[in-house]
Parts: structure tokens; sequence; C-alpha cells
């Protein structure tokens, strides 16, 4: 049996987002637009029900209201509780009350996938319709990072060395970029493969419960410890523990890390004895951990224990060739799982708008922002209209009164010239209807078989001039030019460094 997830959230937008959500991860979702409703149908479901997505701030009954009212009528469902403040009296106020776990608005459907999963480990009336769903839905092969980039090819490069041994790793790069995905392909890739791949974010655990949460403890080591919990560590224990945001770990919790990792034991909260681990280490941080030294936010020692085999993954605004390989591939899942007759198209100047933003949330802002047009668009393709949060904050583009958004650009011979940079080629059109140029102008880009003299030109040069009007011609795509040129992309890689050539700037002469 499928299982089943109630929505309790009172904004029909986020409504809406968090059943396309749920029924992304494969779960059926029963949704109610206040407490007293989603009360009512969780009486109503109480035997088929498995979890529930609750809002703290609603009218009529609140969060803290429905888990009180479902307390007292003796039904025991894990409840994820949302909310758009993320404070942590918040959040120990809900944890108190009885919530399985908590997310931050706006949450990834990653997050929200990953935290329902968890909380379906708990309700052993599920194990046979879990089991039914595809087994392992976490893992993450190197095949399955998309990418288009040197840069992120270079990244691939240290990781799949990295998985070849168990030496510690520490994923280096901003919010968003990927780090996670990056750990589960090392582990994936590894002679750990089979064994678990346990996530612990040192940033979202309450400074008095990581040691507990990483360790473990004994029943009855400290108030309120009812029962025995195991512990990351000891989950992990001949797989691979992924410490995310480890740079939030507190200093005292750092010492028993590095005990863990030079001796190979770990200290159980409450427990006589020290247990042995066997554990591969994969660290991710947005923080300048040599920094964070120097300040004596982080031990030193710890620091070279960890950082032994660094790998830094660049923000998505420092590699723009990969937004569109990343838009084609988010749309065309979010296509497959929403059932879609046919793709969705996404027409060139909304990719000249998705790839011109710089994106600070990294890649996974830009996959919730295409999940939510994908979700809340109307019609066959996705249009700059889908993403009104983004276009203000692109230069050229403005929202009209009728909210509908505008490109004041500049006339359309010169839109080519003025567009941004990197508007690549997606889709099977042809040039002139991707870069509006007129016909006219296409004799002026003729590269001259002569020289000066009347000479036929040497190779090489005629070589170079026609890499760099395929990099103009194609906008900078890469994939597109070494396809187009009938090369590898290591090929034309190799031939820009021997060239002096700037991809973003291909007819600029080498200073």
């Amino acid at each position: 049996m499928t299982p089943q997830i109630l929505i309790v959230e009172d904004e029909p937008v986020q409504r809406r987002l968090l059943k396309n959500a749920v029924e992304r991860h494969g779960y059926e979702a029963h949704v109610a637009e206040n407490g007293r409703e989603g009360l009512a149908l969780a009486k109503k479901l109480s035997d088929e029900l498995d979890v529930v997505v609750l809002d703290l701030m609603m009218p009529e009954m609140g969060g803290f209201e429905f888990i009180d009212a479902l307390n007292e009528t003796g039904i025991d469902i894990p409840v994820i509780v949302q909310t758009g403040q993320g404070g942590i009296d918040t959040v120990v106020q809900a944890m108190r009350a009885g919530a399985f776990d908590f997310v931050v608005k706006p949450v990834s459907p990653e997050r929200l996938g990953s935290s329902i999963a968890n909380a379906l480990k708990l309700d052993g009336k599920n194990i046979r319709a879990r089991s039914s769903r595809r087994k392992n839905t976490d893992s993450v092969r190197f095949d399955d990072i998309i990418s288009a980039s040197p840069a992120m090819a270079r990244v691939m490069d240290l990781s799949r060395r990295a998985a070849l041994s168990n030496i510690p790793v520490v994923v280096e790069g901003e919010s968003g970029v990927g780090k996670e995905m990056v750990a589960k392909a090392i582990h994936s890739g590894s002679e750990r493969a089979s064994k678990p791949f346990v996530t612990v974010n040192c940033g979202a655990i309450p400074p008095n419960m990581v040691e507990s949460v990483l360790f473990g403890h004994e029943k009855g080591a400290f108030p309120g410890a009812d029962e025995k919990h195991l512990g990351k560590f000891a989950e992990a224990d001949g797989g691979t523990l992924f410490l995310d945001e480890i740079g939030d770990l507190p200093l005292e919790v750092q010492v028993k890390l590095l005990r863990a990792i030079q001796q190979g034991e770990i200290e159980t909260v409450g427990a006589r004895q020290p247990r042995r681990v066997n554990v591969r280490l994969i660290s991710a941080t947005n923080k300048d951990l040599i920094e964070e030294v120097k300040s004596g936010r982080f031990r030193e020692d710890l620091y070279y224990r960890l950082n032994v085999y660094p790998i830094h993954i660049p923000a998505l605004r420092k590699r723009k060739e990969d937004v569109p390989v990343l838009v084609r591939a988010f749309v065309e899942r979010f296509s497959r799982e929403q059932k879609l007759a046919t793709p969705l198209n996404v027409p060139p100047r909304t990719m000249a708008l998705l790839t011109a933003f710089d994106w600070p949330g990294n890649i996974r802002q830009l996959e919730n922002a295409i999940f939510r047009a994908a979700v809340l668009g109307a019609g066959p393709e996705l249009n700059i209209d889908d993403f009104p949060q983004i276009a203000p904050q692109v230069p050229g583009y403005t929202i009209r009164q009728d909210g509908h958004i505008n490109w004041s650009g500049v006339e359309k011979s010169d839109t080519t010239r003025d567009m941004p940079k990197v508007y690549p080629d997606f889709s099977s059109q042809s040039r002139l209807q991707l870069t509006t140029e007129p016909p006219a102008r296409l004799h002026l880009e003729a590269i001259p078989s002569l020289d000066d003299a009347g000479d036929v030109r040497r190779l090489a040069d005629v070589e170079e001039e026609l890499i760099r009007f395929a990099l103009k011609f194609y906008h900078g795509q890469m994939s597109q030019v070494a396809r187009k040129l009938g090369i590898g992309r290591s090929t034309l890689y190799r031939k820009l460094k021997e060239y002096n050539i700037d991809p973003e700037h291909p007819l600029a002469e080498a200073s």
C-alpha cells in the first residue's frame, strides 16, 4: 500500500506545492485547509495515515493545538511541522509538543522527502509499502550528477579518486551547490556502497543535543532519556557518515569527534565503555574552516584530521554552462513526475533569463524555481512570467502592472549583442530564431581562406578563428560547440588553452 501523507496548510499556493512535492516522492497526499479540517481527516483516516505535514501558523486551529488534539485522541502519527519562523524556541516548542521533525519554509522537495522517509522508518506497518517503492532512492552515482562545465569535470575527477580509498574528505562550497550529492556519489562508488550512508546536518541540531545525536545515549543518561538512542556513528557503522555543515559543531563535541576519528571508537552518553565503530567520514562546509581555526571556533587538530582530501564545488554563478543542462534535466523530471503528456518546453528567452540570473542559492534554488514554475505555470511551456521572483533581479527585466514581465532591452537587430553573455542553444530551433540576427549580417561573419598577401591561410589560424566564431555562434555552450565542430569536449578545452581563448569573450584578443 502506498504511504498516505496528510498535508495541513492554510495557504493555497503552499498547499499545492507541498502536495506535488509529496506525490513526486511516490506517496499519496491528502490535504486540509486548516487545523480543524485536518483533525477531522486524521480521525477519519487514522488507520491509513502514515505522516502528517503540518503548518504551525493557521487560523481557527493552529499547529500546536492540532498536535495537542491529535495526542488527546490517541492517534499516534509522526508529525512534521513547517514554520516560516526558524527560531530555535519555536522548534523546541514543536518538538516538546511531540513533533517528529521540522522544516523551515520554503521547504525544498528533497528536504521534505527526506523527512517523510525518516518518519516512515518509525512505522512498522509500512515496511511492505516502502519495499515496493524503488530501492535505494537516495543513492547517487557519478553519472547522476549533471554538469557541463570544466570546473565540475575537475570535481568529478577528484571525487572518483576519493571513492577508491577510505581517506577523509571535506567537500567545500556554498549552500545548494550539491555537496551532499557528491558525498553520496563517493559512497556509491566505494567499497562501502552496500553499507549505510547516514547524513547529519550539524547546523540543524540544538547544541545541547549534538553529542547525543552523533554518539547516542543510554536510557536514563539524562532527564528525558526514556529509551536508548543508537546515535549516527553507530548507525553508519561499516558505511559512510556525512557531516554536513561541520563548521557549526560546538567545540566540546569536536573533541569527541577527534577521538572517534583517531581511535575508531565513540563514547555513548551514559555508557561505561567506549564502542568501536568503522566509519568512513565525509564532511561538508560552506565556511572557510581555516578562518574558523584562526578565530578559535574550530579545533586545529580536528581540521588537519578532516581536511586530508578537500574537494571544492564552485558556485553555480561561476559555471553558467551548467545552468541549461540542469534546467533541461529538472524540466524533464518534473514533467515526468506530473505525468504530462508531453514534456514542458523552455523557450530561448526563458533560458536566457535563467542563465543570466546569478542563483545565490545555487542548484537548490534553481531546482525549486523550476519545480514551482512547473507546478503553478499554465500551458505547454515555461515563460519568463513563471519566474516573477527572479526576473526583477536581472538587468533589463521589469514586472508590469498587470503582473507580466517585460524585457526592456534593445532593438531586435541588437538582441544578440545585449542579451546576457551566456545564452545557450538548447533547442532544435535555427540560429536565426535564437539570435534574431538578420540574414543580411551572415556574410560579414564568413571566415576568409586567403590572407592579405593572397596566399592560403595557415590551418592553425583558420582553426582558431573557427573556434572563436563557433563559441560566439552558440553563445558559449561548450557541448554544442564541440558537437558542431565534430570534436570531443576535452579536445575543445585543450584547443581553448592552446589558442588562449576565453569562452565568455571568444572574440577578445589575448592580452
